[in-house]
């Protein structure tokens, strides 16, 4: 079930809008929404996101042609909630991701100058990467986890996963190849 809606229940105006009417959330309602968010538990700084929100899902699910909620007051702080929880796991899923990370053995260092090297080329290439591309890479390679489990501990497909291994392992290996390492 998509949560979102455009058109407001429960009174309101254009003029009490802002006078634009397109913004689906008047003042009163933002400032409920805010209010749920942080004693959700959102931080200050996540506010402003967790109000965009709403107002997205407002908007999806008058664009889907849903009917307008009777309170859009009521049904926006209902929403909040639920982004307030899903803050919390999110938050939860991304220190347990940490922990299984910290707890792997670190592997003994290979001699040699051409380990080091091929060391310094991986790490380098690495910092190149886009966050979600290393992210998958380093817990596919390095904490050895399943496509399954990498998958379910970022809440993303597993077709995801594998375009993301995919294109950050072609993108390492040019760089090997670049540098001469490989």
């Amino acid at each position: 079930m998509r949560w979102g809606g455009a058109r407001r229940g429960g009174g309101g105006t254009a003029a009490t809008r802002g006078g634009d009417g397109d913004d689906p959330l008047d003042a009163v309602q933002e400032r409920r929404v805010r209010a749920v968010l942080a004693l959700g538990g959102v931080p200050q700084s996540e506010l402003a996101d967790g109000v965009q929100q709403v107002r997205l899902r407002l908007l999806e699910r008058s664009a889907s042609g849903q009917e307008a909620p009777r309170d859009v007051s009521a049904w926006a702080a209902v929403v909040a909630s639920r982004l307030a929880l899903d803050w919390h796991r999110a938050r939860k899923r991304q220190e347990r991701l940490g922990e299984r990370l910290a707890a792997l053995p670190v592997p003994a260092p290979a001699a040699g100058e051409e380990s080091r090297v091929l060391s310094l080329a991986l790490g380098q290439g690495l910092d190149e990467l886009p966050p979600a591309q290393r992210q998958v890479l380093v817990l596919r390679f390095y904490a050895d986890l399943p496509v399954r489990d990498i998958a379910e501990a970022l809440g993303i497909p597993e077709g995801t996963v594998k375009s993301r291994l995919h294109t950050a392992v072609r993108a390492l290996r040019a760089r090997l190849h670049k540098d001469g390492v490989v």
